[in-house]
C-alpha cells in the first residue's frame, strides 16, 4: 500500500536520498528542506527523474512561520530527520554552540513532531519516525554535543510511544551508523573554528587522532535503501539500527554501561 510521507531535513544527505527513493517506489513524498536553495536543487532532481509525486517545500524547523506549513498537509508518516552536528570537548565547548545544536536537534525537532502528532491523533492512525543515531546509545570523546541530543531523542521517542499508542499513532527511531554523507566530516571541522591549543586544556592532537575514525565510514546508499524499505513498512522494531555491526555495538555498549566503575 502506498503511503504519504513527510520528511524534514530532505535537502541533503540521508534525508534527501530517502525522499527521492521513496518517491521512486511510488509513495507520495513531501520533502521539507531547510533552505530555498536546497528546495530548488531537490525540485530539479525530482523533475529530471520525472517524480511528480514528490512535493518540495522549505521548512526550517527553527522558524515558527515555516512550521505552520505542516498543518496544511495530510500524511500517514512523519519523519523527523532535520538535524545539525558539531563535535568538541563538552568541558570546553562554548555554550552558545552547545545550545544551538539542542535548539535544532531537540527543541525544534520536538516542536515539528508536535504538529505531526496533533494531525495523526485526529486521524487516529499514522507513524512518527525520529532520525536518531548510533550516538543515541553510544558515545565517543569529543562527540558529546551531538550524542547528547540523540540521547534526548531516544527518550523523546520512547516516551511519545507510550503516550501516542492509545491514539493509534506509532513511534519509532532509525539509528544509522557512520555514513559518508559529509555530515560527520563537517561536524568534526566545526570545533576548529573556536578551539585554541594555547587557550584550552583539551589535547588538540588527541582530537585529531579521534577524527581518523571518519576514514572508515559506510556508503550512504546502503542506509538509504534500508530507510526506503523501513519507513513505509507496517511492521518493524521500535529502534532500528543499521548496519548489523552497529546494532551489535550499541547493544554491547548498553550492557557495558551497567558494569562500569570509577
Amino acid at each position: 500500500m502506498k503511503k504519504t510521507i513527510m520528511i524534514t531535513g530532505a535537502g541533503s544527505g540521508l534525508g534527501r536520498g530517502t525522499a527521492i527513493g521513496l518517491a521512486k517506489k511510488g509513495h507520495k513524498v513531501i520533502a521539507a528542506t531547510e533552505t530555498t536553495s536546497q528546495k530548488t536543487s531537490v525540485l530539479r532532481e525530482a523533475e529530471e527523474l520525472g517524480l511528480s509525486n514528490l512535493e518540495v517545500l522549505k521548512i526550517d524547523i527553527t522558524n515558527p512561520i515555516d512550521l505552520v506549513q505542516i498543518d496544511e498537509y495530510d500524511f500517514d508518516i512523519f519523519v523527523a530527520n532535520a538535524a545539525i552536528n558539531e563535535g568538541g570537548p563538552l568541558s570546553e565547548i562554548p555554550m552558545e554552540r552547545f545550545k544551538a545544536i539542542f535548539e535544532v536537534n531537540v527543541f525544534s525537532t520536538l516542536e515539528s513532531v508536535q504538529y505531526a502528532a496533533r494531525k495523526l491523533v485526529e486521524k487516529g492512525s499514522g507513524k512518527i519516525f525520529f532520525l536518531s543515531s548510533m550516538a543515541g546509545v553510544m558515545k565517543t570523546a569529543y562527540g558529546g554535543p551531538y550524542a547528547s541530543t540523540k540521547h534526548a531523542i531516544e527518550a523523546l521517542a520512547l516516551t511519545l510511544k507510550q503516550e501516542l499508542d492509545p491514539h493509534g499513532v506509532k513511534v519509532a527511531t532509525i539509528n544509522p551508523g557512520p555514513y559518508n554523507t559529509g555530515f560527520n566530516d563537517r561536524a568534526a571541522e566545526e570545533k576548529w573554528k573556536w578551539f585554541d591549543d594555547e587557550v584550552h586544556f583539551t589535547s588538540g592532537e588527541d582530537m585529531k587522532e579521534k577524527e581518523k575514525g571518519l576514514e572508515n565510514q559506510y556508503d550512504p546508499k546502503e542506509m538509504i535503501e534500508v530507510m526506503v524499505d523501513l519507513i513505509p513498512s507496517d511492521h518493524h522494531k521500535v529502534r532500528n539500527a543499521y548496519p548489523p555491526e552497529t546494532e551489535k555495538q550499541m547493544k554491547e555498549t548498553e550492557k557495558k554501561q551497567w558494569e562500569m566503575e570509577i
